[in-house]
């Protein structure tokens, strides 16, 4: 009976615990999706209290710039009408640092700063030193005499003679440093001289000059704080609402983030904006497919087909020309009317007639695509890769004589990849406090309503196993009688059916 008893209260033990199991399981299914997007919320606005907010202030994360330049092998053939031959020298890796200043936080739930970068070189991740020669078209000569091109015959012919004195070719021979980050020209001192609105700059001249050790405009952005649904979104730009570069209203947004977080809990539809300082427009990626980086669920965002496609082939780009063939686009507004163009490595995702147009051109998806990986719940990019090109537009230009005989060309400088991954201790804490964790909550529910409902049943199956055993017990019992009583009635038959002789014969035997 004592066991009995036991085995009751054991089983009641296990029921009432399986009853907290299931409802505390059934609460966090109600209550830890919330839980979690409150989290999320508070980690990823730009918040001194939030986990996130020294990520984004001093980005961890170690970013480089791959450099890779376009050596031509023909100057000489390309004076004369030949078509371009190029050489694919690097990468010549740099490390970039940045680091955000004068950080503002606004009434209206914004926040005003300063982002700064740095470059470093690397040899040991470069192919290359800096101190190698390159040839390259002279960016100086070509685009002063394209902006020459309807000038008078006069002053053409003064330049001319200029460019004769100075020793300025249509193509020169300079190191991977000068060109990076700026040489000496004798020609930037005349023309500032004597046309001082024509470039804007007064020292030296490189492709990155301008970069290095400066900031890429003020950018305002909303905090997330007090207003979720614009959280990352730029306000301004250097006080700008929108740019004047282009020609429509449309392509004048400043639209998206600043590049560097979006607003969490992405779905496949979503796409990424952003605005670009040194491309002067606004960018947008869109979903490509699902992964994982180091354990952590991302989503792969591309640039569509379009991203550079003329207003023939796209119309809402319309508004970014004057445009040449699809594929590249004119950056000459914002690049001190300069003939530059950007594009896709290789002409990538152009009209094949730009790559064919260049000797030593392979554009491929695997090689020339860019892609940034995107944790979906917070909106923090785990790995990126950003490639892009800077090409250069020439042709002979009747009056100036450096330009001879050189056929209209879209010809490649340089093409670029910033590329940075999550790593080390920032990685470890982010998996562990925005991925790790949720997911243990997440399972946890269920397991716990799982458990709860297995440990119910345990009192309900001892319950029903007693209730078997008294049934068994009272029917044995029941027939146990019947059957007694069948045999004494057998019995008093016996004996009084049977001759009293016959009894006594028996007992006597």
């Amino acid at each position: 009976m004592g066991s009995r008893a036991r085995a009751r209260r054991a089983a009641a033990v296990l029921g009432f615990t399986g009853l907290l199991c299931a409802v505390l399981g059934a609460v966090m299914i109600v209550v830890v999706p919330t839980l979690i997007k409150q989290q999320v919320l508070k980690n990823v606005r730009i918040d001194p209290s939030s986990l996130s907010f020294n990520m984004w202030k001093e980005i961890p994360v170690p970013f480089y710039l791959s450099i890779y330049f376009f050596d031509i092998v023909n100057p000489d053939a390309i004076l004369l009408g030949e078509k371009p031959q190029v050489q694919e020298r690097g990468p010549y890796v740099y490390r970039e640092f940045r680091h955000k200043s004068n950080i503002t936080f606004n009434d209206n739930d914004t926040v005003s700063f300063l982002e700064y970068r740095s470059f470093q070189f690397q040899p040991d991740k470069s192919h290359g030193l800096e101190s190698d020669y390159i040839v390259m078209p002279n960016i100086l000569v070509l685009a002063a005499a394209m902006m020459m091109e309807n000038k008078p015959m006069s002053l053409k012919l003064i330049m001319t003679l200029a460019f004769s004195t100075l020793g300025e070719r249509a193509f020169m021979n300079r190191t991977v440093g000068e060109i990076m980050w700026g040489y000496e020209d004798p020609l930037i001192h005349l023309i500032n001289k004597y046309l001082p609105n024509m470039f804007p700059f007064k020292g030296k001249f490189g492709l990155f000059a301008e970069l290095n050790n400066s900031d890429s405009g003020l950018f305002t952005v909303f905090t997330g704080v007090k207003d979720f649904s614009r959280i990352h979104l730029v306000d301004k730009w250097n006080g700008l609402s929108k740019v004047n570069f282009w020609h429509s209203d449309q392509c004048n947004m400043i639209n998206g983030t600043s590049g560097q977080m979006w607003a969490p809990f992405m779905t496949p539809e979503t796409s990424l904006e952003f605005y670009s300082p040194e491309a002067c427009r606004s960018m947008t990626l869109i979903y490509k497919e699902s992964g994982t980086f180091e354990g952590i669920p991302t989503y792969r965002f591309v640039a569509p087909s379009t991203l550079f496609a003329n207003g023939s082939v796209y119309p809402p780009n319309q508004g970014f020309c004057p445009c040449l063939d699809s594929g590249i686009q004119n950056i000459s507004t914002c690049r001190f009317n300069a003939p530059l163009f950007l594009s896709h490595p290789h002409f990538y995702n152009a009209d094949p007639m730009l790559a064919e147009a260049v000797l030593g051109l392979h554009p491929n998806q695997e090689e020339h695509s860019l892609f940034l990986d995107v944790h979906p719940v917070t909106g923090i990019p785990m790995n990126c890769s950003v490639k892009l090109q800077l090409s250069l537009y020439i042709k002979a230009i009747k009056g100036i004589g450096q330009t001879a005989k050189i056929q209209p060309v879209v010809l490649p400088l340089v093409w670029f990849e910033e590329s940075g991954a999550m790593e080390g201790e920032p990685l470890q804490t982010f998996y562990t406090q925005l991925v790790l964790m949720p997911s243990v909550l997440h399972y946890a529910q269920y397991v716990l309503l799982a458990l709860g409902c297995v440990l119910l049943l345990i009192p309900i199956i001892h319950q029903i196993r007693s209730q078997e055993k008294c049934y068994l017990f009272w029917n044995s019992s029941k027939k146990g009688s019947k059957n007694k009583e069948a045999i004494q009635a057998y019995s008093e038959s016996l004996m009084t059916s049977a001759p009293k002789g016959t009894v006594l014969q028996e007992a006597r035997l």
